[in-house]
């Protein structure tokens, strides 16, 4: 039988640079790469993934120009609005990882939407990593961790890294089995820092815009080759 991953997690890299490539703007490149982002996602569930994790928006992503930013909002707001309908047709549950505090008010309002419309979908379940940090993950769990620990709802005793894990935003949710990072960068840039521990990690030169299905599935294939020991023998 196939060892095929539970759980993929994807850095989608290389928007910018595609655009620049044909001389054009990176908001013409983080259009093209919402094409891909479908792609994967019908193919995910056709494939039989449970959970696909794709990280959309960095909490460091802030610190790009205004234009740039406001375009990716606008981008991620239209996304939801449009594909709602789609994901829920296809059965796949919307959740949204990371300070949403921090994204303006009409793109909190489409996210709440999406998870509501979906949250009964069950084919698989839809991370998107939006404003998100992995150090600023921990973080806030550690900080709710303190509070539940206050509040006697916890004793110091009973922590342990299952009780920890279900802090996290990806509380009740396994580990990722498989991260893909494009582009030919050779990092995880704050992403999933917790949940990584023992994640097989696969690189591709390829830029965001132009993966495919095709080399999607060589990733599995490539992961599913791979021997697990996880510290043992």
């Amino acid at each position: 039988m196939e060892k095929l991953p539970k759980h993929v997690a994807i850095i989608m890299d290389g928007n910018g640079r595609w655009a620049k490539q044909r001389l054009k703007s990176r908001v013409f490149g983080h259009r093209q790469g919402i094409k891909v982002v479908r792609n994967i996602i019908d193919y995910s569930v056709k494939r039989g993934i449970k959970y696909l994790t794709l990280y959309t928006f960095s909490s460091e992503n802030w610190q790009r120009p205004k234009t740039e930013v406001n375009a990716l909002m606008g981008f991620l707001r239209q996304y939801l609005k449009k594909e709602a309908d789609w994901l829920f047709e296809l059965g796949v549950k919307v959740h949204v990882i990371g300070d949403v505090s921090k994204l303006p008010e009409t793109v909190q309002q489409v996210i709440l939407d999406a998870e509501k419309k979906t949250s009964h979908c069950s084919k698989m379940v839809l991370n998107l990593a939006l404003s998100y940090g992995g150090r600023d993950e921990i973080l806030r769990a550690v900080k709710r961790l303190l509070s539940k620990v206050k509040d006697g709802e916890i004793s110091e005793n009973n922590i342990d890294e299952k009780s920890f894990s279900n802090l996290l935003d990806t509380a009740n949710q396994p580990d990722p089995d498989l991260l893909i990072r494009t582009s030919g960068e050779y990092r995880i840039s704050n992403f999933l820092l917790w949940q990584t521990a023992y994640t097989e990690f696969y690189f591709t030169d390829t830029l965001w815009p132009d993966f495919t299905v095709e080399e999607f599935e060589a990733a599995l294939q490539d992961f599913m080759r791979r021997e697990r020991r996880f510290g043992k023998v």
